[in-house]
């Protein structure tokens, strides 16, 4: 099993799962309120919820008839947390892009 960031990096990389942890991200739903809005069969979805619920991103229940799927949210913080320690170098790279456009710009009024 990869480690927990790339799990988590890779079950969000498709759009269904994407989609899915958005409503599942509202409450508490059903396997079958999840799988209405898609055009697949509840086998495809179920996949789909076994990636997320390896990748630590969801918890499936029972609960008699019931299977409700709900967020797990300490993933995707840790994921969030990652892309922050990068944070401040893609700031410092754009503002840095930002004055040599700047000065480009400058330069070029200056000539005409």
């Amino acid at each position: 099993m990869p480690d927990p960031l790339s799990a988590t990096f890779a079950a969000l990389a498709d759009p269904t799962r994407r989609a899915i942890l958005a409503r599942v991200s509202l409450g508490e739903t059903s396997v079958g309120e999840l799988a209405a809005p898609f055009d697949m069969s509840l086998p495809a979805i179920s996949k789909h919820l076994k990636v997320l619920e390896r990748a630590g991103l969801i918890a499936r229940g029972r609960e008699a008839q019931w299977r409700p799927c709900k967020l797990k949210a300490e993933r995707l913080k840790d994921a969030a947390g990652w892309f922050d320690e990068y944070r401040h170098h893609w700031e410092t790279q754009l503002d840095a892009l930002e004055v040599y456009l700047e000065k480009k710009h400058r330069k070029k009024k200056t000539r005409t």
